[in-house]
């Protein structure tokens, strides 16, 4: 992903901090190895101009090397087909500078970083811990800490307006909570799905401060990732975003491949391609109507969930499964596509045109839903970016950016579709953003059943590969074959790679750092909307109530992608 586009960046850093900076390259990313930790803010600084988006903030424990911890920073301009890591190594109760002040994005990926690994931040505006309990005692992600040791925690949170009324307390302002509602909505509210909760403080009934509370549905997913081979992981992605499961087993897959340096045949990438751009179209489908629902309007979700069973269908035919579906596999796909199963995916098509033109009919023009959602939660492309925004989020915006399109996997570049984008960046652009790229997910599909090769689903390499049961059942080397992929799995050497692809919500991203193994040292995913979430309160300040109901729909926070 990285190009010599970066040599600009790197000869500036090499310039003023060269005796404290590593610089390597592998699987075509460039890296620097930051050794004076004191140095991370002027370094960040430079990276700035070049490098707009901060896409994740992760931490790994070396443990017993000295020094135990690194944290790793991936920094990009995609448009550009630009990305650098910059790892910082960091000794045992060592302090790192904040970089909030330059990428907004860093807030809740330090505090990640924090709660899982327990390494300060000096300098952030609010360390505390973000996917844990504050009563949770130690560090998960640290290799010290069992997977298996579970905490019951049941002591509640203080909200938001207590905070604020002890602080302003303190100040001597008495009379600022006598006229503003104190208000909590979630988790257990209609519009926050069981795993969502904001706090507020209104002014009539206008937001004037909101604090978002996270983690209901956090397993781990990275700790477990740890645990298991390469392929036993692909269900655990299913359970990402849920709404879109082949998107996550792809990428993933293709994060292994890219360690591997293997690529899958070409019948392989255009099964991805059909069933990434299905899971978009059924993605969408359940944004838009269940903000649909959120503002009172049932029709439309029927609608869209009439097009998205239509779609389970298929991958039921397909695998046996419907909504976490595991169809990838490390190397090719675990299933060729049956007979009939191009006819039904055609037909499913037109049951997808038909909703979204019904779906379009209802509510594109609709007085009530434009009332409600334009103007509402506006932001703006330079704040989207700092905060990390990607996908229909940042195109509504009116950035033009896809990956497909910036740094093509797959074959995308073969496939002729366009790029819709907004123009408000409010909670009816993302609206129309997504209904648009139903519509060009279509084209793609259209293209791509129109042009799908014969040939074999998986790469032919013992080492990666299952053999087919024939060769497992009829001859003494299939049976070895298969008997050592099933006990030692597949084994990448060590190294460490950054892949993504676009989802549904966005960028979609997996670091993994494998140590030869058959299981990964670290596992990172950067899930798409954690870092859009962590702008809601300011997209939502100065709104009024009913305005964030409408804008949490409109921006997609899918728990399972957000918490993993």
């Amino acid at each position: 992903m990285a190009t010599t586009d970066n040599e600009a960046v790197l000869a500036a850093l090499r310039d003023e901090h060269g005796g404290e900076l590593e610089f390597s390259r592998a699987y075509d990313e460039d890296c620097v190895t930051l050794n004076n930790p004191e140095a991370l803010l002027s370094v960040v600084g430079k990276l700035h101009a070049s490098l707009p988006f901060l896409l994740d903030v992760c931490g790994v424990d070396y443990l017993p090397r000295t020094p135990r911890f690194e944290v790793v920073y991936h920094f990009a301009d995609p448009a550009q087909q630009r990305r650098l890591r910059v790892k910082v190594p960091l000794a045992e109760g060592a302090e790192l500078v904040s970089v909030t002040d330059i990428y907004r994005s860093a807030n809740w990926f330090e505090r990640e970083v924090y709660d899982m690994f327990g390494i300060k931040f000096r300098g952030h505006p609010d360390l505390r811990r973000i996917l844990c309990h504050e009563d949770f005692v130690g560090y998960p992600l640290r290799k010290d800490y069992p997977a298996d040791k579970n905490q019951a925690l049941t002591t509640p949170l203080p909200h938001i307006y207590e905070q604020e009324e002890e602080r302003l307390r303190a100040e001597g302002d008495q009379d600022y909570l006598a006229d503003r509602v104190l208000i909590n909505i979630g988790p257990a509210h209609p519009a926050t799905h069981g795993t969502l909760r904001f706090m507020a403080v209104l002014s009539g009934e206008t937001i004037e401060k909101m604090d978002i509370e996270i983690g209901y549905l956090h397993r781990c997913f990275e700790k477990m990732c740890e645990t298991h081979d390469y392929n036993q992981i692909i269900p655990y992605t299913d359970r990402l975003n849920y709404c879109s499961a082949p998107m996550n087993n792809n990428t993933w897959c293709r994060t292994i491949e890219k360690l591997l340096g293997v690529e899958v045949p070409p019948r392989a990438q255009v099964m991805r391609v059909i069933l990434d751009e299905f899971s978009r179209c059924i993605d969408h489908f359940v944004c838009v109507s269940t903000n649909a629902v959120d503002l009172g309007a049932l029709t439309n979700f029927w609608l869209g969930f009439q097009a998205r069973e239509r779609v389970y269908h298929l991958f039921e035919r397909l695998c046996g499964a419907r909504l976490t579906v595991s169809l990838a596999r490390v190397g090719g796909m675990g299933f060729d596509l049956p007979e009939g199963w191009v006819a039904l995916a055609r037909e499913t098509l037109k049951a997808i045109d038909q909703s979204q033109r019904e779906l379009d009919s209802l509510l594109s023009n609709n007085r009530i839903f434009k009332q409600r959602m334009v103007g509402t939660a506006v932001i703006s492309p330079r704040d989207a970016i700092n905060w990390g925004f990607t996908g229909p989020c940042l195109r509504a915006t009116g950035v033009p950016l896809d990956l497909r399109v910036a740094e093509p996997y797959c074959g995308y570049e073969q496939f002729e579709f366009d790029i819709p984008v907004g123009v408000r960046g409010d909670s009816y652009d993302r609206f129309a953003v997504r209904m648009a790229e139903i519509r060009e997910s279509m084209r793609i599909i259209e293209q791509a059943l129109d042009n799908i090769p014969s040939g074999p689903i998986s790469v032919d390499d013992p080492a990666i590969t299952l053999p087919a049961r024939r060769d497992t059942y009829g001859n003494i080397e299939g049976l070895m074959n298969q008997f050592m992929l099933v006990i030692h799995g597949v084994r990448p050497p060590k190294g460490e790679v950054y892949c993504s692809s676009e989802a549904a919500n966005g960028e979609l991203g997996f670091y993994v750092i494998s140590d030869g193994s058959s299981k990964p040292w670290r596992v990172k995913c950067r899930p798409p909307c954690f870092a859009i979430f962590q702008a809601f309160p300011q997209m939502c300040k100065g709104q009024m109530l009913a305005d964030a109901i409408a804008a949490l729909g409109s921006i997609n926070i899918i728990a399972g992608e957000l918490d993993r």
